[in-house]
């Protein structure tokens, strides 16, 4: 009974890839997932669920629901992210390379002049700059390209 619903669901494997590709997934991707259901289906299968109605077609909605729910697993979990084994000599140029930027940016804001200093600080501490406009009397635009200059004048130095 079991190989026999496991036949049925593999003749139809294109309209699985199919409706998964419709999900938004590329090909490959659908492909991995439609496996990722033959897996799912078997173990249920082997524990004891019917997936046939009575003239023995599969429950086709039963399927959709099972990829659809792959689909979205696979979104919120976000597998496609790829992980590396970090070795300590990793950590430690990281740490050097970090501390010689955060000194050239220190520098950098030390010497500008007053204003650009503070408006930079306030803005990038969380103040809104039509909020610091309202507040000081300052010209938003004004405001927004001293911020976007010592921002630009950052980026550089990185």
């Amino acid at each position: 009974m079991i190989e026999k619903t496991i036949n049925k669901l593999f003749e139809k494997h294109q309209t699985w890839v199919e409706i998964v590709m419709t999900f938004g997934c590329n090909k490959v991707t659908a492909e991995d997932l439609v496996q990722e259901m033959y897996i799912r289906i078997q173990i249920k299968l082997e524990k004891g669920l019917d997936i046939n109605y009575v003239n023995d077609e599969i429950n086709y909605y039963y399927i959709f629901k099972t990829l659809r729910t792959l689909f979205l697993d696979l979104k919120r979990k976000a597998k496609n992210i790829k992980y590396r084994e970090i070795k300590d000599t990793d950590v430690l140029t990281y740490d050097l390379e970090y501390d010689s930027k955060y000194k050239k940016v220190k520098t950098v804001l030390n010497t500008l002049y007053w204003y650009d200093k503070e408006v930079f600080d306030l803005i990038n501490a969380g103040e809104k700059i039509s909020n610091l406009s309202r507040k000081t009397g300052i010209s938003y635009y004004s405001l927004y390209n001293t911020y976007t200059k010592v921002k630009e004048k950052l980026k550089k130095l990185l």
